[in-house]
């Protein structure tokens, strides 16, 4: 039986922040005893459909998304937010998919470091933890 084999897409907006998510999901896809890949994208709104391009690949089992969108002075957080979190959302109920959703939506940059360090809130392991607990769910039910 092959290993989980996972890919971690990394919205590169706020490097430092997508470097610390990043270190947390590797941490706990190694730790899980799963294989991954890394693929950069520019921002939140990417992330969809550089997952979904992905998995026409059928080389992964499972998808970690991260990214950050901090509050700014326009209505565009709110745009960001919301239609990364329903492209994901739409990819794993339509397309089957084994997601976990790693983007932070936050206020402030304080917030984001919060959620992002793996010395506290560590919100990486836990996409990733998501996604491999989806993988499964997925074996489990013989979903493909």
């Amino acid at each position: 039986m092959s290993k989980t084999h996972l890919l971690i897409v990394e919205a590169r907006f706020y490097a430092d922040l997508a470097d610390e998510l990043a270190a947390g999901a590797i941490e706990a896809t190694e730790a899980a005893g799963c294989t991954y890949e890394r693929l950069d994208v520019p921002g939140a709104l990417e992330i969809p459909a550089a997952i979904k391009f992905a998995a026409l690949s059928g080389k992964f089992d499972g998808f970690v998304a991260l990214g950050c969108v901090i509050r700014g002075e326009t209505t565009h957080y709110d745009y960001v937010c919301g239609e990364s979190a329903r492209g994901l959302q739409d990819l794993a109920l339509q397309h089957n998919l084994a997601v976990g959703n790693g983007i932070l939506t936050v206020e402030n940059d304080d917030q984001a470091w919060a959620r992002a360090n793996r010395s506290k809130k560590n919100k990486g392991a836990d996409a990733a933890n998501a996604a491999i607990a989806m993988v499964s769910i997925k074996k489990k039910y013989g979903v493909s």
